[in-house]
């Protein structure tokens, strides 16, 4: 995609975060854009800077967990605007802890945010963009955890290794039904975001102040953990525009910090030699 000026970009997480950092550039490329979030105060001031700049744009507050609600989403976006040419599938969550510790609606949650929502709004949104029949992008954000992997996160590896799979997949398809949409899977290392604030965005649906857990010392060792690994990452000012110039080139693997490239080289050589990922090698790095 090479034209922004009166496109339109959908973009979910919008507000905090990478998704605040795409509104941004979305607004400076003059786009109309429709910005999603569970959080409605701190979505609202997003939208009211966008305007501030001379954007036009919508707030929409939404449970990306519940598909009716992403329908709900993708009806009043076609209703403002009539057309969707740029689907930035963004929110999601980290949630630390091992298997065998980690409560099982804390998988549920993950799945449905880091998953299920961008199967939701590509099950949605796809089809519209094959009608316009006007070229169009998909950017589905994942993490480098999702072509790496260590531990103490195992159910955030999982979604995000699922959320590749399920971006270069898609792309595969699009390919073969020789439609005009590319897709892309953007996969940050260390950036100095939000997700360390994952509990302030829990849905009822997924809570339970009375499990042990919550209060045990392994859940707090969690959140230490990711807070450390959040607050010392890179810069995000850069973010907006990386994505985009990405977008620009049509790249389909968007990466931040250029070691991952020779690490993600290297496990993928160990396992097509049947050796398997060398989990030393890769702790050491």
């Amino acid at each position: 995609m090479k034209e922004f000026e009166n496109k339109v970009a959908l973009i979910t997480g919008a507000a905090n975060g990478f998704g605040k950092e795409f509104v941004k550039e979305a607004c400076m490329r003059k786009m109309r854009i429709a910005a999603v979030d569970i959080e409605g105060a701190e979505l609202d001031a997003v939208v009211n800077d966008a305007k501030a700049a001379g954007a036009e744009i919508i707030g929409i507050t939404a449970d990306l967990t519940k598909f009716e609600e992403v329908e709900k989403v993708v009806a009043k976006v076609m209703d403002t605007y009539g057309q969707i040419d740029l689907l930035m599938n963004n929110a999601g969550i980290a949630l630390p802890g091992e298997v065998w510790k980690l409560p099982v609606r804390d998988w549920e949650w993950i799945f449905h945010i880091n998953v299920m929502s961008h199967v939701y709004f590509m099950k949605l949104v796809i089809p519209i963009m094959m009608e316009q029949k006007t070229h169009c992008h998909i950017v589905n954000t994942a993490s480098v955890a999702g072509l790496l992997t260590s531990n103490g996160m195992p159910a955030y590896h999982t979604t995000k290794h699922a959320a590749v799979a399920l971006a270069e997949s898609t792309s595969y398809d699009l390919q073969a039904a020789g439609a005009d949409i590319v897709v892309s899977v953007y996969c940050p290392g260390f950036v100095q975001t939000d997700l360390h604030h994952c509990e302030r965005h829990r849905p009822e649906q997924y809570r339970d102040d009375s499990d042990p857990y919550y209060t045990s010392p392994d859940f707090y060792a969690g959140q230490k953990r990711a807070e450390n690994v959040i607050v010392t990452g890179m810069p995000i000012d850069s973010v907006g525009m990386r994505v985009f110039t990405a977008i620009e080139d049509e790249d389909f693997y968007i990466l931040t910090h250029p070691i991952y490239t020779t690490i993600i080289k290297d496990r993928v050589a160990d396992m097509l030699g049947g050796k398997g990922p060398d989990l030393v090698k890769l702790r050491k790095r």
